[in-house]
């Protein structure tokens, strides 16, 4: 019994998901101090998690590695390269930018708990980018998901969060239960769960029928989470019922997590132009994102409510993000169009947070979040009001803000495709882009011209929310500037270049 072996550990493995690995420890951190520090200030906690968020982000810019670097690690679990670097790095700024917008979010009456499944949804998400296996990426997902299920409802003692959560949960479970059962058929055809090793046993034409079969029932999960049509039901309700910053954090941090599983698993399991199957989502793109674009538009032009105006502002919004992913799917520049979808990703979390934020605080002062609660918020609080303008503005398209720049190389991408129904693609996303002007300038409209009783006395913004809403602004509009846009814009296409480093 003396003889044996032994495995030596290799702790550089470990450092890809090192950033992932801090947030799991600053999670707990957050935890023992809410027990452990008798009457510790619930917006101390706020503001060191959102220090340990901004210190694993710095990590995360240490440890990323080059565009010509991508490799798998942990046993091929998950893919180290620059693509999960840079939506790391989105998760890790909107779950800071979240955390700080809680600190004065009285409603949620966020505590020690709170914080930490801010922080276990981040890291969730950021092994979701990175997710090179079946297991990962389920695992990661459900992990991401379920915390955020408990953040919907994490107001006790409203009903419509407890609506929100018990509705989020439930929609959730199914859709996840589908998306299991696909993934479960592509595990037995494919004889394995890795993306790329499965990819060969999946090309078999006499396989062709039952892997379209599973990979649409895996694509209901990523329509869930992306919040496409026609699984979108959720997101009305849910929105406005969760506390307003985890609204936030929902419609931007959760919705890319969702398009980056959805890009990585598509691509390196059925290659476009290579697998049999690949045609089924391949075709299936272009209408979707029609009918996400359609739906969240008009819809949104119906409502009263701030939040439920900009969930189906937000359904639009990843209508626009499928143009991408469409062009991505059939452009011969794949890099540039995949690099679209990256840059636009980044700038709408950057716009949405900063709206949901100041609604946030609206509903709070004023005692609720529909539209005619923003009449005469410009002589209340002027910069408040500017930086509202610049949140919508940047979601609405108009330069000189970022979105605008965003959505130029979305609609450029598809052009670039050349077909009829690119130009079509095109031409509803346009036409979307204008009858949003309608909802987002109302807003602009009551703020600036509407009268409410009351409204000369001036609104107070507290300092953690006043810093997140002019981060937001300030990034809208600086990074819309071609100076700065250049840059950001070139670090998406060398994420998009790390991303095609693979061998199917």
């Amino acid at each position: 019994m003396g003889g044996g072996f032994t495995v030596p550990l290799n702790l550089s493995g470990f450092i890809p998901v090192l950033p992932e690995i801090l947030l799991t420890i600053w999670a707990g951190v957050v935890l023992a101090l809410d027990v452990a520090v008798p009457g510790i200030k619930r917006r101390t906690l706020g503001v060191l998690a959102a220090g340990g968020v901004v210190a694993a982000l710095i990590v995360t810019l240490l440890v990323a590695p080059s565009a010509e670097t991508a490799k798998e690690v942990l046993g091929g679990m998950v893919r180290n390269d620059l693509f999960a670097s840079v939506f790391r790095i989105m998760f890790m700024v909107g779950g800071a930018l979240t955390c700080l917008a809680s600190v004065d979010f009285k409603s949620a009456r966020a505590g020690g708990e709170y914080y930490a499944l801010v922080l276990f949804s981040t890291m969730a998400m950021s092994l979701m980018a990175a997710s090179n296996d079946i297991m990962m990426l389920y695992l990661a997902t459900e992990t991401a998901s379920i915390a955020q299920y408990l953040l919907a409802g994490f107001m006790r003692g409203n009903k419509l969060s407890a609506e929100a959560g018990l509705k989020y949960f439930v929609f959730g479970a199914v859709t996840s239960t589908v998306m299991l059962y696909g993934l479960s058929l592509l595990y037995g055809m494919g004889g394995g769960t890795s993306y790329t090793a499965i990819a060969p046993n999946l090309m078999d034409p006499a396989l062709r029928v039952p892997v379209t079969f599973a990979l649409l029932l895996v694509m209901v999960g990523f329509a869930f989470k992306t919040s496409a049509v026609p699984f979108h039901f959720w997101a009305p309700d849910v929105y406005q019922g969760a506390p307003t910053p985890i609204t936030g954090f929902i419609s931007t941090a959760s919705k890319a997590a969702g398009f980056a599983i959805l890009l990585r698993f598509m691509y390196y399991t059925f290659p476009p132009g290579i697998s049999a199957a690949a045609g089924s989502w391949v075709s299936i793109m272009q209408p979707i994102a029609i009918m996400t674009m359609l739906v969240g538009t008009l819809l949104a032009v119906m409502q009263k409510n701030a939040k439920r105006m900009l969930a189906y502002s937000s359904i639009a919004q990843a209508g626009y993000v499928l143009i991408g992913v469409s062009a991505f799917a059939q452009s011969v520049d794949r890099a540039n169009a995949l690099a679209s979808v990256v840059f636009y990703l980044a700038t709408y979390m950057l716009a949405n947070i900063g709206a949901f934020t100041i609604v946030g605080l609206v509903s709070q002062k004023l005692g609720n979040d529909e539209i005619k609660s923003f009449a005469g918020l410009a002589r209340r609080s002027p910069y408040l009001a500017l930086g509202m303008v610049a949140a919508l503005l940047s979601l609405l398209g108009a330069p000189p803000l970022v979105g605008f720049v965003g959505k130029t190389f979305l609609f450029m991408a598809a052009i670039g495709i050349n077909t009829t129904q690119a130009y079509f693609l095109v031409g509803v996303g346009v036409f979307s882009v204008l009858v949003s002007c309608w909802y987002y300038l109302g807003i602009v409209k009551a703020m600036y011209v509407d009268r409410a009783e009351g409204d000369a006395t001036p609104l107070r913004v507290p300092a953690a929310t006043g810093a997140v809403v002019f981060l937001s602004a300030m990034g809208a509009l600086l990074v819309g500037l071609p100076i700065a846009s250049t840059p950001f814009w070139e670090l998406a296409l060398s994420a998009a270049k790390s991303f095609l480093l693979v061998s199917n």
